[in-house]
């Protein structure tokens, strides 16, 4: 008498799924996704510039950013060696929007004003980062890579090397000033009560009365001040 498998190890029961065969794929086969994005450098630095842009630099503490990605503080050590690792990248993810390549392409100073205004753009997405990456070394590969341009360019108008440092200061303490600046108040001087001592300077406040708040005193102020600098870039 023929003999029924099926019944004999399995009873009533319907067949089981088969697993996986060729390209077919079942329920039990299938991973899956992570309901939250894989933990990585990028994303921690992305996530501390977020909070630093909300917060300032009390964002970019290691607990506030684990905390936000919903994970363990020492977990981001598997990524991050330290604290001032994570505001170095948070720096590259700034600092890759400067566009260092007129200093190489154009004449020096027509390089230098297109660097500067590039430069002011990239910062002013984040004006409350600066006070943080004031507070570590630039060490960021990206950033270096644009100081080595400057570098070349400087000294191929004449600044020798032991100015180069102090040149570029000069010009970044403008740039990142102006960007605070925008930051603030449309006009952040004040002399409403102190006309009759102060009637010249009073005057001034007032003829800025009309004062476009789309292209701020502060904008006016980078393009002057640039001007200035700029005759003045190369060495005596």
């Amino acid at each position: 008498m023929a003999v029924n498998i099926h019944r004999l190890f399995y009873g009533n029961q319907a067949f089981p799924t088969p697993r996986c065969v060729g390209s077919e794929r079942t329920p039990e086969a299938t991973i899956a996704r992570p309901t939250t994005p894989l933990l990585n450098r990028d994303l921690i630095a992305r996530t501390a510039l977020a909070l630093v842009d909300r917060h300032g630099p009390d964002g970019a503490s290691v607990r506030r950013v684990a905390a936000r990605l919903g994970v363990n503080p020492a977990s981001l050590y598997n990524h991050v060696p330290n604290r001032a690792a994570m505001v170095e990248d948070v720096r590259a993810l700034v600092s890759e929007h400067i566009d260092f390549a007129p200093l190489r392409d154009l004449p020096w100073e027509e390089g230098l004003r297109a660097w500067a205004r590039s430069y002011r753009r990239a910062f002013a997405r984040h004006a409350r980062a600066i006070p943080l990456l004031m507070t570590e070394r630039a060490s960021a590969p990206v950033l270096l890579a644009g100081y080595e341009h400057f570098a070349v360019a400087a000294e191929a108008v004449g600044w020798p090397q032991r100015d180069l440092l102090p040149l570029l200061t000069v010009f970044e303490s403008f740039i990142l000033g102006s960007v605070l600046d925008m930051s603030g108040p449309s006009v952040v001087f004040d002399p409403t009560g102190q006309e009759e001592t102060v009637p010249r300077f009073a005057a001034a406040f007032a003829a800025l009365a009309d004062e476009d708040p789309d292209d701020p005193v502060a904008t006016r102020a980078f393009e002057l001040g640039l001007d200035m600098l700029i005759a003045s870039a190369r060495p005596r």
